[in-house]
């Protein structure tokens, strides 16, 4: 008989390819609801890189076969083959490089996932305790393997930026609590009591490892990586913002493409600006006049629910006239993000099953005031019709695609583009009623922008234009980036400085939002052009929404043909 799994198709190679990354590493498991990944985490060694990058390659050579079956060239088997192998692609990339030997991170690193996979677990029941018992317990491994990978690059002369370094040490410290129980300990003592002294020995092991890991990073990794430059050429930024945009970006055109859009936006925050404080000098000075003075929120349960709010209001309002949505799809939770983290809002998506729903988390930073206007696009964004529509939609039609198109293959790019498509649809269908909420947007465009100028102009080290009202025909350095960035933009200076580490340590990924949102605009600009006065905006948006992810280089393609 013929070998069966020499006659599969992209899609089936796919699924299996998410089935065995799942093995290799839990905390994906644990994202997509799959109850057998609870008690384990990865390897984050270097032989764990190296298995997860063998799998990899194994998979792009089941691929180059799968795709030369008949049905292989169907639109359905077209776009997941599309999409896996310019994914596996840019990850083998990036691993190839030696990448993961020097991921130091303030928001994204092994680290912080080993923390944020907690926050994804069951806790209805003893046996969800159990669980996590066993996986606090699997917590010093993980933190070793993380180290060893640390350390490899130290030996080989390659280091994560010394900014980022020091700004992980201070998380470190607060996540392992200078010896007063720490986040885990936290986490454990709202276990039950029948499990009290499992979870807080297991808990205990955790935070030590934690502890371990900060000074570590203290005494040897810092002053290692003294004098290494926090930005990281056109070469090595090329690579990543493959990664996290799906397309090979003419980086000179993104960064022009960031300055018309600042001109574009310095405008329009101005006649904003007019109506809430007239004479205002800059528009950020009538958003510092809403810090004081505008509609604001009080205490960190009540701005959770007035979130809450906001994301059931949208559902109601646009469901059945601009979108269709499952019963699935209308649940969205709003939480409070655990202290110690980075200071943007983020969200995660739903199990694959919906037993865990999609969830928005907002990073107080110990404030317990919150100003609306910086707040009603973002969780427009993070929530609906943002991240939650796509991704819970791309969930509820996971059999329709394939399970790697709906889950582990999604682009950082399209995701937040979408996102930041969603703020502006939402300007469009007139949502934005008010000066306060209007210009709280146009500051959320302009500091997507702004990321823009300042990512690429930092790691380029390119030079300021003549047109720029700020350091014209200067060059770019990360203390100019983050003056430039607190100039224009109505967040405190603790957020700024936690952004520009941000777009330090995860270069290419901050200009995704803007060249996403471009891509999105495209692509239906083009659809409206070519079906006219039959141009059905729900339907567009549903279609769109049920492709599942696609890299930028596809995404525009796919979109105008829709």
């Amino acid at each position: 008989m013929p070998d069966s799994t020499n006659q599969r198709l992209p899609r089936q190679v796919a699924d299996a390819y998410v089935d065995d990354l799942i093995d290799l590493d839990p905390i994906s498991g644990t994202m997509l609801g799959v109850p057998e990944s609870s008690r384990t985490l990865p390897d984050f060694s270097p032989d764990g890189q190296q298995a997860v990058a063998e799998l990899g390659r194994a998979t792009l050579a089941a691929l180059d076969e799968a795709e030369r079956q008949p049905g292989a060239d169907s639109d359905a088997e077209r776009r997941c083959g599309r999409l896996l192998r310019e994914r596996l692609s840019a990850e083998l990339a990036v691993h190839d490089a030696e990448e993961g030997l020097r991921i130091v991170s303030n928001i994204h690193s092994p680290a912080h996932l080993l923390r944020e996979c907690f926050t994804l677990m069951p806790t209805g029941s003893e046996d969800d305790w159990s669980d996590i018992a066993a996986r606090l317990r699997a917590v010093p491994a993980a933190v070793d393997g993380y180290r060893q990978s640390l350390a490899e690059g130290v030996g080989k002369g390659l280091f994560g930026g010394p900014r980022a370094a020091g700004t992980f040490v201070g998380q470190l410290t607060e996540w392992s609590g200078n010896g007063n129980g720490g986040w885990f300990g936290e986490l454990a003592a709202t276990g039950p009591e029948s499990l009290r002294g499992e979870l807080d020995s297991a808990a205990g092991e955790a935070t030590a490892a934690l502890g371990a890991l900060r000074d570590w990073m203290r005494d040897v990794y810092v002053p290692a990586a003294s004098g290494t430059p926090d930005v990281v050429g056109r070469e090595r930024y090329a690579r990543w913002s493959r990664f996290f945009n799906g397309a090979d970006l003419d980086l000179d055109e993104a960064y022009a493409y960031g300055w018309s859009e600042y001109h574009r936006l310095i405008g329009e925050m101005r006649t904003e600006a007019a109506k809430i404080l007239p004479g205002a000098a800059t528009p950020w000075e009538a958003l510092k006049h809403l810090d004081e003075h505008g509609a604001h929120i009080e205490g960190e349960d009540a701005v959770r629910d007035w979130l809450q709010g906001i994301m059931d209001e949208a559902i109601s309002a646009l469901d059945g006239t601009h979108f269709d949505l499952a019963e699935p799809v209308r649940r969205v939770e709003s939480r409070i993000a655990p202290p110690g983290g980075a200071a943007a809002p983020y969200y995660t998506p739903p199990a694959e099953d919906f037993s865990r729903p999609g969830r928005t988390w907002l990073p107080t930073m110990g404030e317990t005031r919150f100003p609306v206007y910086d707040l009603v696009s973002t969780w427009y964004h993070e929530g609906v019709p943002g991240h939650h529509l796509q991704l819970a939609q791309w969930v509820y039609v996971k059999d329709q695609l394939s399970r790697y198109q709906s889950t582990l293959g999604w682009v950082s790019a399209n995701c937040e583009g979408w996102a930041l498509y969603a703020e502006r649809l939402m300007d469009e269908l007139g949502f934005l009623t008010d000066a306060e909420r209007r210009l709280g947007y146009l500051d959320a465009q302009m500091m997507r922008a702004a990321r823009v100028i300042v990512d690429i102009g930092m790691h380029l080290e390119l030079t300021i234009p003549d047109h720029s009202p700020f350091h014209p025909g200067e060059r770019w350095t990360p203390a100019l980036a983050q003056e430039f960035f607190g100039m224009h933009s109505g967040r405190p200076a603790d957020f700024v400085e936690s952004e520009l580490t941000r777009y330090l340590s995860m270069p290419g990924q901050a200009i995704g939002y803007k060249i996403g949102e471009r891509a999105w605009l495209r692509g239906r600009d083009a659809a409206r052009k070519a079906r006219g006065a039959d141009f059905d905006a729900k339907a567009w948006h549903m279609a769109a929404l049920s492709q599942g992810s696609l890299g930028l280089d596809d995404l525009e393609a796919e979109l105008s043909a829709l």
